[in-house]
């Protein structure tokens, strides 16, 4: 069992910005990418989430993937989760590029030593989204909950991410996230278990939830429902304000300890129900890597401080410890 001192907790590159070869010069690239997991080794952080709004990975030649692994080991960071975002396989115009995609980003975590990859059914962000401070105060595109077909699409291809993740020895992830038929945690439980495979669970990133501008499920109910099914973790947390009865929300990204999310009784729903993966903690505005530094302190500090018996979880977990 894992506790507070051993938990492995990666942080998100998402306040990085964009460090692609596609991006950067050729001549510049071992340098930026050194640079940005240097500030992440002296924001206190042991390992990263391969965010791929940083690198494409599943676009890295064999020696891009070189570059990237020496980069890690010169900076002493071990790379411990890989998020694929934006990039749905069922995307009616792009769905096979992605699926492609998704495969080439197992076999990039499997070279760099990642043992969860985590994908979703988000699409990009829509022009007038971009225009935003905050993207999500703008409705995006929602799945059809009476497509069957899309459904069945969904399944199917996670199903076939599911078993090649299973034969290079990885697992797969599915990113909860809103109006998709990951946006709710009935949909995202009967998603896995249509599924079927243990290589295949769900990653319970309920901030993706509350932060809208809508009437949202109780937090504890989403992770009580979830937990289960759990086989990697983003947080993050938002200030909530609402007045149902006039239509009114507003939300702005905070600290875990202070948002609506209480992080200290989920961290006990996730453990009590078996959960034992890597938390990845992410934020969006400010300084977001010093954000994610306090976050990671924060749940050092709730963590269980020893092993003790918990629940069984219902997918398979490979937890990547580093030493603290």
């Amino acid at each position: 069992m894992l506790t507070a001192d051993t938990w492995p907790i990666a942080a998100a590159l998402l306040p990085l910005g964009d460090a692609d070869p596609a991006v950067v010069p050729a001549a510049g690239l071992a340098e930026r990418w050194r640079s940005d997991l240097l500030e992440v080794g002296d924001a206190g952080f042991e390992g990263v989430d391969l965010t791929d709004s940083w690198v494409r990975y599943g676009d890295l030649d064999a020696r891009g993937l070189t570059a990237l692994r020496e980069a890690l080991t010169e900076t002493g960071l071990r790379a411990l989760s890989m998020s694929a975002i934006r990039r749905s396989v069922i995307d009616e115009r792009d769905g096979d590029a992605h699926l492609a995609y998704a495969h080439r980003c197992i076999d990039a975590a499997a070279e760099l030593g990642v043992e969860v990859v985590s994908f979703g059914l988000h699409r990009a962000l829509t022009a007038e989204q971009a225009k935003q401070q905050w993207f999500w105060t703008v409705e995006g595109h929602r799945d059809d909950p009476d497509d069957g077909d899309a459904w069945q699409r969904a399944v199917q291809r996670f199903r076939e991410l599911g078993t090649h993740a299973g034969e290079v020895g990885l697992v797969v992830s599915l990113e909860m996230y809103e109006h998709t038929y990951l946006g709710s945690a009935a949909s995202s439980v009967r998603l896995v278990e249509e599924i079927g495979l243990d290589t295949v669970g769900l990653n319970p990133d309920i901030g993706n939830l509350v932060r809208l501008h809508e009437p949202v499920e109780s937090w504890r109910m989403l992770l009580e429902a979830t937990m289960p099914y759990a086989n990697f973790w983003h947080v993050k947390n938002y200030a909530r304000d609402e007045d149902a009865a006039a239509g009114w929300f507003s939300t702005t990204p905070s600290y875990l300890e202070s948002g609506v999310i209480d992080y200290r009784s989920a961290v006990k729903i996730a453990v009590g129900a078996g959960f034992q993966g890597v938390i990845c903690t992410e934020h969006y505005g400010g300084d977001g890597l010093s954000m994610s530094a306090a976050n990671r302190d924060y749940l050092r500090r709730v963590l269980p401080r020893r092993a003790y018996e918990a629940g069984e979880s219902r997918v398979r977990q490979t937890p990547a410890p580093v030493s603290s």
